[in-house]
């Protein structure tokens, strides 16, 4: 699982170049291990994270219909200790969402210092399933948008202004972003949707708007490469993760959070006070004398 840094977007990027790319050559089982482990790791790390109460981790899944998200996030943090980790998938807008601006359902589920979030679907759907039905705009109620033909370039240059806007201030006051893109191939979702039907227990899982969807498949391939190359940031990365082999990005993911975040040297555990620790063996008498 070695240079996994080709899979953060530093410069502009063709999603082509990465479709149905394969991250490693290890079986799925070298995989699964590997995972192990690195989960593993990854939740002492939360642990120091939690205790240190310095940072907010927001992890950001994004990808088209079957690419893995819900799996992938019960295997990379399932090591992790509940009280510091929160995940939120985001649906359609309810009628209170839609009353207040389009990032405030984000911006109420960010995760308070020292725990990791987790978004299922994140605030980039305004800027992605939006983009190709700009119809869903006006159920935003929008002041300066009367009709779709007020939907143009200069309205989503302004999202994505507000979008880096927010993102930058998250950064700024503590909370290290990771953006991920779960990119999967037209064929490998063909399959996972056919593999829905067939199996009796994950029929539930398919809905006949998951094919309305896939017919747009080219319009979303756009405007997830446009997403990304517009608000790749260095404090707010975006990481392009071939997901065709779903325990291969599951290992990818877990491992560029492990690396990463290791490199913060400042997250380490606090420090007892002076006095706590002068009378460590003092506390330790009181309690075996009991």
């Amino acid at each position: 699982m070695e240079g996994l840094h080709q899979y953060k977007v530093t410069e502009k990027i063709n999603l082509k170049d990465f479709e149905g790319a394969k991250i490693s050559e290890l079986s799925e089982e070298e995989l699964e291990k590997k995972l192990r482990k690195v989960r593993k790791k990854l939740g002492k790390l939360q642990d120091t994270i939690y205790a240190h109460d310095k940072y907010s981790v927001l992890v950001c899944l994004q990808g088209m219909d079957t690419s893995g998200k819900d799996s992938l996030i019960r295997e990379v943090f399932k090591d992790f200790n509940v009280r510091g980790v929160e995940v939120h998938s985001f649906k359609v807008p309810t009628d209170l969402e839609l009353g207040h601006d389009y990032l405030w359902r984000h911006y109420i589920a960010l995760p308070q210092r020292g725990k990791f979030g987790v978004f299922n679907r994140t605030h980039y759907e305004n800027v992605l399933v939006t983009r190709v039905h700009p119809e869903y705009i006006l159920g935003e109620n929008l002041p300066n948008v009367h009709s779709v033909e007020d939907i143009n370039d200069a309205f989503w240059d302004q999202r994505f202004e507000q979008i880096n806007a927010f993102e930058k201030h998250l950064a700024e006051n503590g909370t290290l972003i990771y953006k991920f893109f779960l990119h999967l191939s037209k064929e490998e979702q063909k399959n996972r949707l056919l593999r829905r039907l067939d199996k009796k227990e994950k029929n539930w899982k398919f809905s006949a708007g998951d094919l309305k969807e896939r017919k747009l498949w080219d319009d979303y391939q756009h405007c997830y490469e446009d997403a990304i190359n517009r608000t790749s940031k260095p404090h707010a990365p975006w990481y392009v993760i071939p997901a065709d082999s779903k325990p291969a990005a599951r290992l990818a993911v877990a491992t560029i959070l492990l690396e990463t975040l290791s490199a913060y040297e400042d997250i380490k555990e606090p420090e007892l006070d002076a006095k706590t620790k002068a009378n460590i063996e003092l506390y330790k008498d009181q309690l075996n004398n009991e």
